[in-house]
């Protein structure tokens, strides 16, 4: 039980992640900054930094979970949920086309026909 108690950084994502399931969303984003400062490892860190913009999201700061999903670079394992939760973002920040091309570039490594047609329209609109 020690685990969850203090600064320890795995527990105070564990409580972040049980309020933000409870839908108690602004008790939980301190608790994810904490966790995050104190120094997740490399499987919990992307977990916590989509779960924070998620909340952020909810919490009517979809600015904030844009920057925070761009700024935080590819995070291994987790990309595809990482470009899931940066398109919801983008659609609240009045985004709707780039987050489309998001989506669609993302789906296009996991479709066995036409992904490099659709890998190729998702970049040409995520850029423009």
């Amino acid at each position: 039980m020690d685990d969850l108690a203090g600064d320890d950084a795995a527990g105070l994502f564990e409580r972040a992640s049980a309020r933000d399931y409870a839908g108690r969303e602004a008790d939980a984003e301190p608790l994810y900054r904490r966790a995050l400062d104190a120094g997740l490892d490399d499987d919990l860190r992307p977990q916590a930094l989509i779960q924070l913009a998620s909340t952020l999201r909810n919490l009517g700061r979809a600015g904030e979970a844009v920057a925070l999903l761009t700024g935080a670079g590819e995070l291994p394992g987790y990309e595809d949920e990482r470009t899931a939760f940066l398109a919801l973002a983008l659609i609240d920040t009045g985004e709707p086309e780039r987050a489309a091309a998001l989506a669609v570039r993302a789906l296009a490594d996991h479709v066995p026909h036409y992904g490099r047609a659709l890998r190729a329209y998702g970049t040409q609109k995520a850029s423009s």
